[in-house]
């Protein structure tokens, strides 16, 4: 069998790509892959944390827009799609021990414990074709590249052990256009919605616009154009890590899992 280029996962439908992944044909980003399906961020947590992590998504439903979770001893999204097996369907999966990255791995099936609990957190790559069909162009796609990603000082509301900062991931739209990006990403309260911030990035917390935190470095923007900030689904990786939770997974940014779930029927 042959690995796949990301034009060619572009072809695929959200089941034809996740067999894919599956088979490990496939580990690039996701952004751009099964237009109209639900893309989605995921955590991955021993159950005894899991009603502090509810809470926490519920206290913060911007940047983290719960939208399935597995049950116990159960690997399976039963609610976002066919046949969707959390151990081998995410193209790239981290491994954390005591909010540590120990490993990147391609599937997780020798780290599963029948006591753990996914998460799926809807992802901001579900409104880009959107905007593509607006009109609009998205940079990190036509490059074959992933999202550039910041903290920030804006402040999430704690739950348990959870809080920190919240994440956002970054585009760079004219300005002439920003009415019709927030008009459009604004439909989908499921994947974020319409921008957090626009403008001064320091206004943020972010003092290097060109050095983010997870994803590909973007290019400086023209004087014409406008830097366009949404809450990410990174945000509470960010607070499993930081609450150095003895043991978590999660996707690795911009390597998300594509259900099934069109995007028509979740919008507002």
């Amino acid at each position: 069998m042959q690995v796949i280029c990301f034009e060619d996962a572009r072809k695929l439908s959200s089941k034809e790509i996740r067999k894919k992944i599956r088979q490990e044909l496939y580990n690039n980003h996701t952004s751009g892959l099964a237009t109209n399906k639900l893309q989605a961020n995921i955590v991955i947590l021993p159950n005894e944390y899991a009603t502090d992590f509810i809470n926490f998504c519920k206290l913060n439903p911007k940047a983290c827009p719960l939208v399935g979770q597995t049950k116990l001893d159960n690997p399976y999204f039963e609610t976002l799609g066919d046949n969707i097996d959390i151990r081998f369907d995410v193209p790239l999966y981290n491994i954390y021990e005591n909010g540590n990255l120990i490993s990147t791995v391609r599937n997780i099936e020798d780290y599963w414990d029948n006591s753990f609990v996914a998460f799926a957190i809807g992802c901001s790559f579900s409104f880009e074709d959107a905007l593509l069909n607006a009109g609009l162009k998205i940079e990190h796609i036509t490059n074959n590249k992933v999202v550039p990603m910041y903290r920030t000082n804006i402040k999430n509301k704690k739950s348990g052990p959870f809080n920190s900062k919240m994440v956002v991931s970054m585009r760079i739209f004219n300005q002439k256009d920003i009415n019709k990006v927030k008009q459009v990403s604004g439909n989908f309260s499921f994947a974020h919605g319409d921008p957090i911030h626009i403008g001064n990035p320091v206004e943020i917390g972010i003092n290097n616009i060109l050095s983010p935190d997870w994803g590909d470095s973007p290019r400086k923007k023209n004087n014409y154009e406008e830097y366009i900030f949404w809450a990410c689904g990174v945000t509470p990786q960010n607070a499993i890590i930081e609450a150095k939770i003895p043991f978590c997974i999660t996707h690795t940014p911009g390597h998300m899992l594509i259900t099934d779930i069109t995007e028509d029927s979740l919008h507002d």
